[in-house]
């Protein structure tokens, strides 16, 4: 039993759902705090935890040479909530997992309230959390609401960062015309949930694709306020538009690149340029336009959007929009488990801290819930090690993008990242593998990382875990 009063978790996004149930699962009250629907944000649409506000993929799966996959796979084996949702909930998506946006919150939503160590209330912690608190995980996003967020900047003295992230449209299924388009995941790979045709593929010849960068280029965009326009872009979440402003071949050669894929429709040919469209909901009515964030105006989407082959009648259940977020200065706020050094009675979890993603959120509210529950049971939390993906994602966070030569000189510019392999400690092939060369080499060593990473996750859930009350 717990040894005093519950932890309270703001936020209940995917990192304080994952938090608030990996606090409850080691046998430790938690109160939720969810300020919607009393509350509304910019980009939520319902009330639901772990609501999906932006794409419905949570990247690819595949652990052994994907790093996101392998923080699939190290979740899992933490008894992930978000992660159990997800594959409950999963749609066809070539090598990746995409989610029904709205089975899956319902499913967090329900285990969540089903836990009797777990309350949910409803309404918004504004200012910093009472002093009574003494123990409290901040997981409200990039989205925190302007209340919280200058208590916070007041208590630390720290300017937040912030950056602009986009939405794609999603399209109603059946305004996609299929003479045109076609179904086919690139190479044919099959996915989680998939047959290997996952997604709709719209065809552009040349011509086609240049008068639809020049669109891009000249539709009217979304203005900013004057205290927005000097807030960066996130690279991983570039707005469409943006990235046809960075040149010709630009989209040709990201979100739209045609290789992997043939037009039934022209004797098996590949299209100079393709618009891809992945499943949103199980019932297969919603597609979401692939990398087809955007600020611009809506009348412009719509216009420019049919002018894609295939999309000539499409008809959007929902348009791209842009919202700001915020995160923190975390390598200089934070110690090693996520407490405020100012006040370490409190802990951030989640994208505020600057980790970028779905499945990065939620693995921060992973470790955030373990670390506060291990401390109110008396133990010391132990870190993750830094050669697993959530050692990864603590190191970047709390540090780890500091170089040797320049810690001296403080840290560079903290921005935002996905898990990748270049955040995790280096590791040297044996004999057979350095015999091996490009890309074969390439995926040998990223193997071997992650073989490595899932064995040292192994022994630091043995020695990390608390006694577990719910089973999944």
């Amino acid at each position: 039993m717990a040894t005093s009063g519950p932890i309270h978790v703001i936020g209940g996004g995917l990192a304080g759902s994952e938090a608030a149930w990996q606090i409850a699962r080691a046998g430790v009250p938690v109160v939720l705090h969810e300020m919607r629907p009393l509350t509304g944000t910019e980009a939520h649409k319902t009330d639901g935890l772990a609501e999906l506000v932006c794409s419905n993929s949570f990247r690819s799966d595949d652990w052994e040479t994907n790093a996101v996959g392998l923080l699939h796979e190290e979740m899992r084996r933490a008894g992930s909530l978000v992660m159990s949702a997800a594959d409950r909930h999963k749609l066809p998506a070539g090598g990746a997992l995409a989610v029904d946006r709205d089975g899956f919150s319902a499913e967090v939503t329900a285990r969540l309230t089903a836990l009797p160590l777990v309350r949910v209330e409803r309404g918004e912690v504004s200012g910093l959390p009472p002093e009574d608190w003494d123990s409290v995980i901040i997981a409200t996003g990039p989205l925190t609401s302007p209340a919280l967020s200058q208590a916070v900047l007041g208590l630390t003295g720290e300017d937040a960062l912030a950056f602009f992230d986009a939405i794609a449209p999603i399209v109603h299924s059946e305004t996609i015309d299929m003479s045109v388009a076609w179904r086919q995941s690139r190479y044919d790979k099959p996915g989680p949930a998939g047959t290997g045709a996952d997604y709709i593929n719209c065809p552009m010849t040349r011509a086609e694709y240049e008068r639809f960068v020049e669109a891009l280029i000249a539709g009217e965009k979304t203005s900013f306020k004057e205290w927005e326009t000097s807030t960066p872009y996130f690279e991983g979440c570039l707005p469409i538009e943006v990235m046809a402003e960075r040149g010709a071949e630009t989209l040709r050669f990201g979100p739209m690149k045609p290789v992997g894929l043939s037009n039934p429709h022209k004797g098996g040919e590949r299209p100079y340029a393709v618009v891809q469209l992945r499943q949103d909901n199980a019932l297969g009515t919603l597609w979401n336009m692939v990398g087809f964030q955007t600020k611009l105006k809506h009348g412009e989407q719509v216009r420019i959007f049919r002018t894609i082959p295939g999309l000539e009648n499409a008809e959007f259940a929902r348009l791209g929009g842009l919202h700001r977020n915020t995160f923190l200065n975390s390598p200089k706020l934070l110690d090693g488990s996520l407490r405020l050094l100012a006040a370490p009675r409190l802990r951030f979890a989640g994208q505020v801290t600057g980790v970028e993603g779905y499945v990065e959120s939620a693995a921060i509210g992973l470790l955030a819930g373990r670390f506060a529950a291990a401390e109110r049971r008396g133990r010391q939390p132990l870190p993750p090690p830094a050669a697993t993906a959530f050692g990864a994602l603590i190191g970047h966070i709390t540090g780890g993008h500091l170089a040797e030569d320049r810690i001296e000189a403080g840290p560079r510019s903290f921005q935002p990242m996905n898990v990748n392999f270049g955040l995790f400690p280096p590791l040297e092939l044996d004999g057979g593998g350095r015999r091996l060369k490009g890309k074969e080499r390439g995926r040998a060593k990223k193997r071997a990382i992650a073989v490595r990473a899932l064995e040292e996750l192994g022994a630091w859930l043995e020695g990390s875990e608390l006694r577990m009350e719910e089973s999944e």
